[in-house]
């Protein structure tokens, strides 16, 4: 089996649904190959609350190897298996979703067991549905006419992922903030250019995950490709994939030897020549728009980097920070604490959904005995305040209207924020600060711009695909070290 060049899968799993998705689509007919059934297995790996370890889950493949069998698998899960009341499945044209649309009715149709379970096919132009007796809907639209806006899916299909740019995914996301766990699959082929927005983010995501060797929580990232030659290689190179060479083949092609035949890519590569065609198109060789003139605008990438430490950790005291998406989509917890002279800054948790927060938080301070925990209280994670001193009770059962808690709660104010932020800045700049490397905060930082806050700033995020919540996490927990507390730990003397 041919496994993907470029990869990253979160690690925080205790069982995968992908068995059994790969079983379902050979009763339908469909028989995946070994390399589509570990996407499935490690797509749909979940984590020990139930919820999926994966949020986005992105394939990259050149044509013809089968990302097609991958969706059809993933939908009939949808559909039979996981029970998910709504399945959108979009492409960037219409004609493109009206085939997917009648490969998987033939599959469905042509089971009897999964037929049976039909309430009806829906194959009006624009509402092709599949509908089944027990509410579940699976359907298809082209993202082109900007259909699916107001919708709320439990699994977001997005084939056709090498044309989808900020419009798309800001009519997506906030769509799936009321889902209790959601989940994105992005399906295609190498980038084409400045189409290609959003599926550069992932692969940046993915190549920060693999070269900093920490994992993203929650990005499933596979890419078959080849590492090609660059300009400056010499005849002779051989630190980089031939394209001539049929070994390169194989490791851009998973399908090669069983739809694709080498006979063919021979063919392929005489007609098509070398002007990189061949190489985009067959050997997954793709041109990703940079955001380098758009992105990491308040602080540097290199000067982020730089305070990468792979043995920093916080030291006492420590303070936890909670921030959340504006759509809901993601929570984000952060500690920060004293190290070597300066401060460690540390995501914690960044998850979908809400549903683990409380059990986390209570986790979380029973171990590390924090001084406080901060949430921005005119912020979106505002709504979590409430959850947040219920999961610090002493006693869980207590209804009181001051319930004595673990740790203190401090409700930053916007004049706390620009604080905040300000001492932040300061300490990247005056090198007093120290990270992980992790692939959410860089992420965060790429994708952050200031935000006018009286004469001062505070973050906001440069377009709406972007998820600051990491960054806005760490500051307010390192602003947490020495903000003044009103210590609700203490006796009740009164």
């Amino acid at each position: 089996m041919q496994t993907p060049r470029l990869t990253t899968v979160p690690t925080n799993w205790l069982s995968s649904s992908g068995q059994e998705a790969a079983e379902l689509a050979a009763l339908a007919g469909l028989v995946l190959d070994p390399w589509q059934q570990l996407v499935l297995d490690q797509g749909l790996r979940e984590r020990e609350d139930g919820n999926w370890s994966a949020f986005e889950v992105a394939v990259n493949v050149p044509r013809q190897n089968g990302k097609g069998g991958i969706i059809e698998a993933r939908e009939l899960a949808g559909l039979f298996l996981l029970g998910e009341k709504l399945i959108l499945h979009s492409a960037h044209e219409f004609k493109t979703s009206i085939v997917a649309f009648r490969r998987i009715e033939q599959l469905i149709m042509g089971c009897p067991d999964l037929r049976k379970r039909v309430l009806r096919v829906r194959r009006t132009t624009g509402e092709e549905a599949i509908e089944l007796v027990t509410g579940q809907v699976l359907r298809f639209l082209a993202r082109s006419g900007g259909s699916g806006r107001g919708f709320t899916g439990d699994c977001n299909v997005l084939d056709e992922a090498m044309i989808l740019g900020d419009d798309a995914m800001g009519a997506l996301m906030p769509t799936m903030s009321a889902v209790p766990n959601p989940q994105i699959w992005y399906l295609g082929s190498a980038g084409i250019g400045a189409p290609s927005v959003q599926l550069a983010r992932l692969r940046r995501r993915a190549d920060v995950a693999v070269e900093s060797g920490k994992p993203d929580p929650s990005l499933a990232y596979f890419e078959w490709s080849v590492d090609a030659h660059r300009d400056e290689c010499g005849p002779a190179c051989t630190d980089h994939d031939n394209p001539d060479d049929p070994r390169a083949w194989a490791t851009a092609n998973p399908a090669l030897g069983i739809r694709i035949s080498e006979q063919h890519v021979r063919n392929e590569r005489a007609s098509l020549g070398s002007g990189g065609i061949f190489e985009r198109e067959r050997l997954g060789v793709g041109e990703y728009p940079s955001d380098s003139a758009d992105t990491w605008q308040v602080i540097g990438e290199d000067a982020w980097q730089a305070l990468a430490a792979a043995d920093s950790a916080p030291a006492d005291p420590v303070s936890f920070a909670v921030d959340m998406t504006p759509e809901r989509s993601h929570v984000a917890i952060a500690v920060a604490g004293p190290w070597r002279g300066g401060t460690h800054v540390e995501v914690v948790e960044h998850r979908p959904g809400t549903g683990w927060f409380k059990d986390r938080v209570r986790e979380l301070t029973k171990k590390w005995g924090p001084r406080c925990w901060v949430i921005d209280s005119g912020s979106p994670a505002a709504s979590l305040i409430g959850d947040l001193r219920e999961a610090l009770k002493v006693d869980p059962d207590d209804e009181s209207d001051d319930p004595q808690l673990l740790a203190p709660v401090v409700e930053a104010k916007a004049r706390d924020v620009v604080q905040a932020t300000g001492q932040f800045y300061d300490a990247v700049t005056e090198q007093a600060l120290s990270h992980l490397a992790q692939a959410p905060l860089a992420a965060a930082l790429a994708g952050a711009q200031k935000r006018p806050l009286g004469d001062a700033w505070a973050w906001a995020r440069r377009i709406v695909s972007v998820d600051i919540s990491p960054l806005v996490a760490v500051t307010l927990a390192k602003w947490g070290l020495g903000a003044e507390v009103d210590d609700e730990r203490g006796p009740r003397l009164w």
